[in-house]
């Protein structure tokens, strides 16, 4: 529930009532959104799906997490991460996930990325956290991957701590990993609460 909230989301429709805001969605979730009372622009991408707004291109991207909003509808709908582009640059937005060589397959086909989002957290007990979420060392693999020109770690020091693992660990073994492979640590950066880069 904490990947998709009702209350979130309705905040959302309901703050943009005048113009109704475009809800980019995997395969098999429109319905859900229509449950909650929002019909309008709920648009669904299977992966490798694009859709255009404005100057904006959306890409839905395989990656690797189970969806789950029952008992009984375990991995009925699609799971996805984002491609973003505009004329001028590309984001990719990793989302929650495992790490695959589905990463290998963006790089080719959209990299280089100019800036990714890539998780680095909540990835013990390794035996159940896995397949859902990477550690350090698979997140910058997965920068690699993309051909990241610049990443940003996320998905670490919440509120809601899932892991055995000290909270500020991640940012460490990220850091340890980025000296490991010789890359800038600049290259892929932690942000405190509220901070804010410039180019």
């Amino acid at each position: 529930y904490d990947h998709l909230d009702r209350k979130s989301v309705l905040a959302l429709a309901k703050q943009q009532r005048e113009k109704p805001p475009c809800f980019l969605v995997p395969l098999g979730l429109k319905r859900w959104f229509e449950d909650i009372g929002i019909s309008e622009n709920v648009i669904e991408l299977d992966w490798w799906q694009s859709e255009k707004i404005g100057q904006l291109s959306f890409t839905a991207v395989p990656v690797q997490h189970w969806s789950k909003r029952g008992l009984f509808d375990t991995n009925k709908t699609l799971w996805a991460g984002w491609v973003v582009k505009s004329p001028q640059q590309k984001l990719f937005f990793a989302g929650d996930t495992g790490y695959s060589k589905d990463f290998e397959e963006i790089g080719k086909r959209y990299g280089p990325m100019d800036l990714s989002l890539i998780p680095i957290g909540a990835y013990a007990p390794c035996w159940f956290m896995k397949d859902m979420h990477v550690n350090p060392r698979e997140a910058v693999k997965i920068h690699l991957d993309v051909k990241s020109r610049q990443s940003i770690g996320m998905h670490w020091g919440t509120f809601l701590d899932l892991r055995e693992k000290p909270v500020l660990e991640p940012p460490k073994r990220l850091l340890l990993e980025l000296e490991n492979r010789k890359i800038n640590p600049l290259e892929f950066r932690i942000l405190e609460q509220a901070q804010t880069i410039m180019r």
